[in-house]
């Protein structure tokens, strides 16, 4: 029983020794333990919270910017086709400056008529403005074809691309057209028959 008793009571003793021993390394181990504290952030964590800051900064101002930079340039490219099918219409159709050219050329040619420097009165009444006519629809077409063609280069909105072809095709059968009047293709130049005067 004596001796019992005397060893409970050392292993007791050699119990409290070593338990301040044991708290002091449970107490290091926690200084320079990596596991977060409640409310402190883990090391690391807020360069990994600024940089995906950064990264959805970065993508809104990019999405926020590019209607921006592509607004330009559609509105750009929707004024090229209206631009280019107006010009192949005119060219078509005809314009208030060919007619204006043709009535010119007309009074130039009475003109040369009546102070006797024009010998072909069909070619100063007739030939030399419809010539002037075409002139000015050949220029109108070719014009319609340039715009057209750098439009195309740029559009990517469908209906854009739509009209900036429906204006260069107006613009090729304008040149045609064109070119047929002033080469007399379509019908030929009047002629006054031999024999006759021509004030007959």
């Amino acid at each position: 029983m004596g001796t019992t008793t005397g060893t409970t009571t050392t292993d007791k003793r050699a119990d409290d020794e070593t338990a301040p021993e044991a708290d002091a390394a449970k107490e290091t181990a926690g200084g320079t333990s990596t596991e977060p504290e409640d409310g402190v952030p883990a090391e690391g964590s807020g360069d990994l919270q600024d940089t995906a800051d950064d990264t959805r900064d970065d993508i809104e101002d990019g999405t926020e910017d590019a209607p921006e930079t592509a607004r330009p340039t559609g509105v750009a490219a929707g004024a090229g086709a209206v631009v280019a099918a107006g010009l192949g219409l005119a060219s078509v159709t005809g314009t208030w400056l060919g007619t204006l050219m043709s009535e010119r050329q007309k009074l130039v040619g009475q003109i040369g008529l009546q102070s006797g420097k024009v010998t072909d009165p069909i070619a100063a009444a007739y030939g030399t403005p419809w010539h002037a006519t075409a002139l000015v629809n050949g220029v109108f077409a070719v014009l319609a074809m340039i715009v057209a063609a750098v439009t195309l280069t740029q559009a990517r909105t469908t209906w854009v691309r739509a009209v900036a072809w429906g204006g260069l095709v107006l613009g090729v059968l304008g040149l045609f057209i064109a070119a047929g009047m002033y080469l007399d293709l379509f019908a030929s130049m009047p002629a006054i028959p031999k024999g006759a005067a021509p004030g007959a």
